[in-house]
C-alpha cells in the first residue's frame, strides 16, 4: 500500500502542513487500531485516509483522519492533500465529493493554476467567557474568546501580530484544559500588522492534547476564523490568513452563506509503500 507525505497550504517543499495520505480500494475499511498505528508511525499532525464510494451515494470517495493519538473529526490540510494526491494519480474528472463521518459532505475542486479549494461548513463564532486557567497557559489574557461550536475549537483574539508570533504557551497547561473544558484546541488570532503583507489576519493553533502541540497551518479552524474577521473587516472574500508557525503557510478564504471556501496549494514531498 503506498503512503504519500504532502505538505498543504504552501507551494514550497518543508513548509506549510505535511500530511500522510493513503489511498485505499474501494471495499471495507480497516481496521481503526491498524490506522490509528499509521498515523502515529508517520506521526506528522493528521493522515488522512479516503476510499471510493459506489456511484449515486451523493458522495464519490469517504475519508477519514487520524493525529499520531485520535481520529479527528474534521481536517483541512490532509484533504486538499489528498485531492492534490488524487489529481497527480489521475482520480480527479471534476469536482470531487466527500463524505465524512463527522463533518457530513465536503467537496474539493483543482483549478487549472495548481491550487485546490475545498469547500467546509463554517463554523460560528459566539463570544464566550474566559475559561479558567487560559490566561495562564498562554502567558497572556486574551482580549476576546469565542467558543465554535461542533468545531470545538476555542478562538482567542490578541492585540496584534506582534503578540501572536511571539506566544510561547504552557503546552502542558493547554493540554490538561483542552478536555476539561471539552476542546479540540486552541487558536490564537489577530490582524495583519499592516496592509500589503499578502494577508489579511494571523493565527496560531495549539491541540497538545490530541497529539499536535502546535499545528502548522490548521485549514479546519479557518471555518472559524473567515467568518469572524469577515464580519470585522467587513470582506466576505479575499481575505487571506497567514498561520505564523515555524512552517508558516496561506489559506486564502471565502464566505458563501453557511459554507467556507478554503485555497491553497501543496507539494508532495516524499512517496513510500507500506510494508506491513
Amino acid at each position: 500500500m503506498r503512503i504519500q507525505i504532502v505538505d498543504a497550504f504552501t507551494t514550497r517543499p518543508f513548509a506549510g502542513n505535511p500530511a500522510g495520505v493513503c489511498l485505499l480500494p474501494a471495499g471495507e475499511w480497516p481496521d481503526d487500531p491498524w490506522l490509528q498505528r499509521v498515523a502515529a508511525e508517520l506521526n506528522h499532525p493528521e493522515t488522512a485516509f479516503a476510499r471510493p464510494l459506489s456511484v449515486g451515494g451523493g458522495a464519490e470517495w469517504e475519508i477519514r483522519w487520524f493525529t499520531p493519538l485520535v481520529e479527528a473529526s474534521l481536517c483541512g490540510h490532509a484533504t486538499l492533500a489528498t485531492v492534490h494526491t488524487m489529481r497527480r494519480e489521475g482520480l480527479l474528472t471534476g469536482p470531487v465529493r466527500f463524505r465524512s463521518r463527522f463533518s457530513g459532505l465536503l467537496a474539493a475542486r483543482a483549478k487549472d493554476d495548481g491550487s485546490i479549494t475545498l469547500d467546509f461548513p463554517a463554523a460560528p463564532c459566539t463570544e464566550t467567557a474566559v475559561p479558567e486557567g487560559l490566561a495562564a497557559a498562554l502567558g497572556i489574557r486574551p482580549e476576546a474568546v469565542l467558543g465554535t461550536g461542533a468545531l470545538g475549537d476555542l478562538i482567542t483574539v490578541l492585540p496584534d501580530e506582534a503578540t501572536v508570533r511571539a506566544l510561547r504557551p504552557d503546552l502542558a497547561a493547554l493540554a490538561a484544559l483542552t478536555p476539561r473544558e471539552n476542546l479540540r484546541g486552541v487558536a490564537v488570532t489577530a490582524r495583519a500588522a499592516s496592509a500589503g503583507l499578502g494577508y489579511d489576519f494571523v493565527s496560531r493553533y495549539f491541540a497538545p492534547a490530541n497529539g499536535i502541540p502546535e499545528d502548522p497551518v490548521t485549514g479546519s479552524a479557518h471555518t472559524a476564523l473567515a467568518p469572524y474577521w469577515a464580519a470585522r473587516l467587513g470582506r466576505t472574500d479575499g481575505l487571506t490568513g497567514f498561520q505564523a508557525s515555524a512552517r508558516t503557510g496561506l489559506v486564502r478564504t471565502a464566505l458563501r452563506g453557511d459554507r467556507v471556501l478554503l485555497t491553497g496549494h501543496a507539494v508532495t514531498v516524499l512517496e513510500a509503500t507500506l510494508a506491513t
